[in-house]
């Protein structure tokens, strides 16, 4: 309406700018109108250009966008992590005597451990008896291996969990708050890891002292009967003290 109204002040001056004009002079044709119409289609173009203009603005965004949701997280802590985890596993690796295995544990408690009869001889269960506690005694030593890596993890561990929580809070796109999140989550599988080695360890440790005290028992009982039994145990003599 304002584009009207300047227009028709327009015509209404030219109207009388050309009365005074002369009548030898060239008369010009003014249509309000169509200058009107004029205008308007301009205003229109403009405003699709303009909208145009925001369009494309709208897809350039988008596009930085999707370009920041598909960058990759610049930090990565598996490289540590591997390395917490086979310093765990060398050392549940160095196990003494009986190690992590079905077989050798088989075998030692099929000999070693095996309930003592009659027919061993004193020799091999003093023998016997004594690898047992020998056993016991590394199996504390790797226990307490094992339970001294797994805190010497706890400092990279601390390390690791700030970088990552850092990386995760200035992410720029999802995609980096995704792999910060999974590496997140895989600190916690290698700090589980550590913790079921610690509890193996310790339990090891455990049922191998068990297991030596059962045995010591049982062959405490093969002792005495032996000791008891007449013409094979303890045999009373004539001692001569002084001369």
């Amino acid at each position: 309406m304002r584009i009207r109204h300047l227009v028709a002040a327009g015509a209404f001056v030219i109207s009388i700018v050309s009365l005074d004009v002369s009548s030898s002079a060239q008369v010009v044709v003014f249509d309000p109108n169509n200058y009107a119409q004029n205008v308007l289609t301009a205003a229109r173009a403009l405003q699709q250009i303009n909208n145009q203009i925001t369009s494309l603005q709208n897809q350039a965004q988008m596009l930085i966008n999707q370009a920041r949701n598909l960058a990759n997280l610049p930090f990565s802590s598996l490289q540590q992590l591997q390395q917490s985890i086979q310093r765990t596993q060398q050392l549940l690796n160095q196990a003494q005597r009986i190690a992590y295995d079905v077989q050798q544990i088989n075998n030692a408690f099929s000999t070693t451990y095996a309930p003592a009869s009659a027919s061993i001889s004193n020799q091999a269960l003093i023998a016997n008896a004594q690898s047992r506690w020998q056993t016991s005694v590394a199996a504390l030593q790797d226990a307490l291996k094992v339970q001294a890596g797994v805190v010497g993890n706890l400092d990279t561990n601390r390390t690791q969990t700030s970088a990552l929580v850092t990386s995760s809070q200035s992410a720029t796109g999802a995609l980096q708050a995704t792999q910060a999140g999974n590496q997140l989550m895989a600190l916690q599988a290698q700090q589980l890891a550590d913790l079921t080695a610690t509890v193996a360890a310790q339990g090891r440790a455990q049922s191998l002292d068990a297991a030596q005290r059962t045995a010591a028992q049982d062959q405490g009982r093969e002792q005495l009967r032996r000791f008891l039994t007449p013409g094979v145990g303890y045999q009373p003599s004539t001692v001569q003290m002084f001369h």
